[in-house]
């Protein structure tokens, strides 16, 4: 399987940290997937996040909230990646 991860980053109208998330994840995320949603659209969206905006999530596993550092996206793409290519239970070590 060459599957790409998904990248998701909830957001709102007028939140200039979810447009830093955005423009973050447009750089680091480009073997993925990338979805935008503002979470105001939605009610049981809005309970969940509530303020608390941008949340970025790789393959439904939340990895930011509120603020976003460089390389984290990078570097949970890289490991959904890898995940994807040796399976949940494999090592990726090799036996001596």
């Amino acid at each position: 399987m060459n599957r790409r991860p998904r990248v998701v980053v909830y957001t709102r109208q007028g939140c200039g940290l979810c447009v830093q998330a955005e423009q973050l994840v447009a750089r680091e995320a480009r073997r993925a997937t990338v979805e935008h949603v503002d979470v105001d659209t939605d009610d049981r969206l809005v309970e969940r996040f509530g303020l608390r905006v941008p949340v970025v999530t790789v393959d439904d596993v939340e990895v930011a909230e509120l603020q976003l550092a460089p390389g984290t996206v990078r570097r949970a793409v890289r490991a959904a990646r890898s995940r994807e290519r040796t399976g949940p239970f494999r090592s990726r070590r090799r036996a001596t």
